[in-house]
């Protein structure tokens, strides 16, 4: 989730979320680096969209903060659209990371899938602002796979955990290293049918509100 701000004056239209880390496998270092990874990911497109006939380039504001003490309260109680709470854990069940639906701004993530790759965030990051999976998960024939392709996704071998591997079979699926935020991927945000208020902000996603305890 985030709030999208039109600045005019400099042709920018800036996605603004502020991501609270807590939990027992949560640190200021880990929260500074997955902040780092979705604003990397996300602004590598360098994308423009058409708004009232102007032209705005796209750009990713993420900020990342540790949290250990994060109250309850403060996360059913929010209701700014740029604040987003992740509890971090060693342990998940069903050993994934997730949101807490489309467009939402919480969730649970397993600490293993953030240090395997960057990408995981930031495919996460696409989930708060909406974005689903693609409904066609077989990306061969030279596709780079997108940011929302789910892990299992079939690919070309380059793509793949294991090069060698036959498609499908144990490594032969999508190595999620490899997954970039592309043009179409920032298209599909629709941004440019946000409801802009008068001073040029609108609201990107929902309010899940939703505080994790720690899985058992």
């Amino acid at each position: 989730m985030g709030e999208a701000e039109l600045i005019p004056a400099s042709g920018l239209l800036v996605i603004h979320s502020d991501i609270f880390f807590y939990g027992d496998a949560a640190t200021a270092a880990l929260a500074e680096q997955i902040a780092t990874d979705i604003q990397k990911h996300w602004n590598e497109p360098n994308a423009e969209i058409r708004i009232r006939n102007h032209s705005f380039r796209v750009v990713f504001n993420i900020k990342g903060f540790y949290e250990p003490g994060l109250r309850q309260e403060t996360v059913w109680y929010n209701d700014n659209p740029r604040l987003n709470f992740f509890r971090v854990e060693n342990f998940a069940h069903g050993n994934i990371s997730f949101v807490d639906g489309l467009g939402s701004n919480t969730g649970y993530f397993k600490l293993e899938n953030l240090l395997q790759t960057g990408t995981t965030a930031a495919h996460e990051y696409g989930h708060t602002l909406g974005l689903p999976h693609p409904e066609h998960l077989d990306l061969r024939g030279g596709q780079i796979p997108g940011i929302m392709y789910p892990r299992g996704t079939l690919t070309d071998p380059v793509f793949q955990y294991n090069p060698a591997a036959q498609a499908g079979t144990t490594g032969g699926t999508m190595d999620p290293v490899h997954r970039k935020v592309r043009i179409d991927d920032i298209q599909k945000l629709k941004l440019e049918k946000l409801s802009f208020s008068t001073n040029g902000c609108a609201q990107v996603g929902e309010f899940s509100s939703l505080y994790h305890e720690k899985h058992g």
